[in-house]
């Protein structure tokens, strides 16, 4: 990010279509780099990229490892042109069109079409496709190792926990880890492999963006899964007992979203513990991402520099307490370690001053949140337009929002309406314009860029709201029509894009 004025759009990608359950990183992904040029935007924000399993919903926000790549997002299709499958026999394996993410039918097809590719890979005498794989494998082989170990055993625990393994496996016996290796050489390989062709795949969709002018802002959740590779292998800097359980866990207090607050049930960190290894998880968590993204948000930013700690006991997250983050010093670390940080920090929720000063002492862009903006004292809101400075990131919504027509008619009372025609006194307001006017509220403000989930863009209602915080069911679902991804919404956001000196210099024709 510069310092000057642009316009993105935030979509992730198993929300894109295709023919095998869910999106993924083949050419509907760079069909809509190509939407996003046209449309003169800067930005594509994406959700974590991290695996997801059907345990925890598929939520991005839950994997099983803080490093590695998400398989279900390897596209067949690219797998053919690198010669490992053959596009006749993968049309046997499209899954019927939906508007929802079938991710269970994604996994089933495509573990079927990830045999045949390996098999055939492995089989293969292309030496310079062999040597590829090597140097990945060597690269990365400080996580990788841990992670195909750690799937694998998962597997052969029939995906129980891993505090529920046999000692020598749960304590990580150094014997025991070097007999699984070896009892499951293949099953691992198979393992390292598909994290490459994610990698490879991601990378060359990203030199694809970057050549038409569009940088990528990822997302990195602050917590993991307490059954996780990380947590296996790292429990020394997790709130964990000497079995794995967990002690401490994380949440959020009552807020805008539930009145119990949430509790994620994630274990929290020892901050002690990782200030004597000089933060090297972080550090090593920081630099991956820095190398996938040009742009990272930091989720969760308040628990840098304080967090919810929930005795683990606990059913919901009322009773917890606000304990001490690592604040700045982490952040100095990182800089002296990685250079210049290109932080957004998600500064949203019960927030209090020692938010505000770590957020500005790194000069990270804060958030502001349209939809957030026009209930109580609106004169002088934080998320009002006309108390904006510029380094902030506008949304009319986030993921974890309804979307601006859903919410209109469904989420806001009589005060908001009212505040809302007051701030667009003398527009006629209705469901069915009214993120038109937000977007364009959010591009006229000194907020130096514009975020637009994407079914803002052409008004979708409710039904298309892809998360719903503190509930379990029916989220992360909700993916593009190719028709919503029309000329004519190109046309209209690029029109407003350039009314309001957000068009970049790539964008101009």
């Amino acid at each position: 990010m510069n310092d000057s004025r642009a316009a993105g759009i935030l979509l992730h990608i198993t929300s894109l279509p295709g023919p095998f359950g869910c999106g993924d990183l083949g050419y509907e992904a760079r069909a809509f780099a190509d939407f996003l040029a046209d449309a003169g935007q800067r930005f594509w924000q994406v959700l974590p990229l991290n695996p997801t399993e059907k345990q925890t919903g598929y939520s991005p926000y839950s994997s099983y490892s803080s490093l590695a790549g998400n398989t279900l997002l390897i596209s067949p299709e690219l797998l053919c042109n690198s010669g490992w499958l053959d596009a006749r026999e993968v049309k046997q394996y499209h899954v019927r069109s939906s508007s929802r993410a079938r991710f269970a039918e994604a996994e089933k097809v495509k573990a079927a079409l990830f045999d045949l590719a390996y098999t055939k890979f492995s089989s293969s005498k292309n030496k310079r496709a062999r040597e590829r794989f090597a140097d990945f494998c060597e690269r990365e082989r400080k996580w990788l190792d841990d992670f195909a170990l750690f799937v694998v055993l998962k597997h052969v625990h029939h995906r129980k926990p891993w505090n529920t393994w046999p000692d020598p496996l749960r304590h990580r016996n150094a014997s025991a880890l070097r007999r699984a290796s070896q009892n499951h050489h293949e099953a691992i390989e198979k393992i390292k492999w598909l994290q490459y062709c994610f990698f490879a795949q991601w990378h060359d969709l990203k030199q694809y963006c970057n050549d038409l002018g569009i940088q990528l802002v990822g997302d990195l959740p602050f917590y993991v899964s307490q059954d996780s590779v990380d947590v296996w292998a790292n429990r020394e800097i997790f709130s964990v007992d000497r079995n794995g359980n967990p002690l401490i866990v994380a949440g959020v207090p009552p807020d805008y979203f539930n009145a119990d607050g949430q509790l994620w049930g994630m274990p929290v960190f020892r901050w002690g513990v990782l200030k004597k290894q000089n933060y090297e998880w972080w550090i090593r968590r920081f630099r991956k991402n820095i190398e996938l993204f040009d742009v990272l948000r930091l989720d969760h930013f308040r628990a840098f520099a304080d967090y919810w700690a929930v005795p683990a006991k606990e059913k919901t997250a009322r009773n917890g307490k606000w304990k001490p983050g690592p604040g700045a010093e982490l952040f100095r670390v990182a800089g002296k370690r990685l250079g210049k940080l290109p932080f957004i920090a998600e500064d949203l929720g019960d927030i209090n001053d020692k938010v505000f000063q770590l957020r500005d002492a790194f000069q990270f862009p804060g958030m502001k949140v349209l939809q957030f903006a026009f209930s109580g004292d609106l004169p002088t809101s934080d998320y009002i337009p006309h108390n904006y400075t510029p380094n902030f990131v506008v949304y009319t919504g986030t993921h974890d929002n309804n979307t601006t027509k859903g919410w209109y008619w469904q989420d806001i009372g009589r005060t908001e309406k009212q505040n809302l025609q007051r701030y667009f006194e003398g527009v006629d307001l209705s469901e069915n314009n009214i993120h038109r006017h937000l977007i364009r509220l959010a591009y006229a403000s000194t907020a130096m860029l514009a975020i637009i989930p994407f079914q803002d863009v052409p008004g979708l209602d409710e039904s298309s709201r892809f998360n719903a915080p503190a509930t379990i069911e029916n989220n992360w679902l909700w993916r593009i029509n190719k028709h919503q991804i029309s000329k004519t919404s190109a046309r209209w956001i690029r029109d407003q894009t350039t009314l309001f000196g957000r068009l970049g210099e790539a964008c101009v024709p």
